[in-house]
């Protein structure tokens, strides 16, 4: 994150008016002695690779669970289990827009909808192997 070099703030004396009665002035980082310090006014521009690759990952992001859903497809419960591939792309894209709440509700429903098809599928799977097993067993 990189400071902007303009930002929006009150000074006395030198106001104009937005529309809303609040006086506000646009000034640079150089006109005042000290930078702003509030997160709002960060620049959320590209920073280059060598930063990106040297940061540590975020805490606090929430889980996709993004290969369990991508598992879960070999399982012969289609309907089930595209729906958790499709749930849990939507929990990827709400994390990757900043909405944790909805990228953590998205991922819960993700890897319940997985295991449900990993079961299920998991299940069929055996009876189908035991009951072709036991069909040519018997002569």
């Amino acid at each position: 994150l990189r400071g902007s070099k303009s930002f929006t703030a009150a000074l006395p004396g030198e106001t104009e008016r937005n529309g809303h009665g609040l006086g506000y002035k646009s000034v640079s980082v150089g006109h005042l002695e000290a930078p702003p310090l509030s997160p709002s006014r960060l620049s959320l521009g590209r920073a280059s690779s060598t930063a990106t690759s040297t940061a540590a990952p975020e805490q606090g992001r929430p889980r996709d669970y993004l290969v369990l859903a991508i598992f879960s497809c070999f399982c012969p419960v289609w309907p089930i289990n595209i729906v958790g591939l499709v749930f849990s792309i939507m929990s990827r894209n709400s994390g990757q827009q900043g909405d944790t709440d909805g990228a953590r509700r998205l991922g819960r429903m993700a890897r319940l909808l997985s295991i449900v098809s990993i079961v299920l599928g998991t299940i069929i799977i055996v009876l189908y192997i035991s009951l072709s097993v036991r069909g040519n067993s018997s002569f």
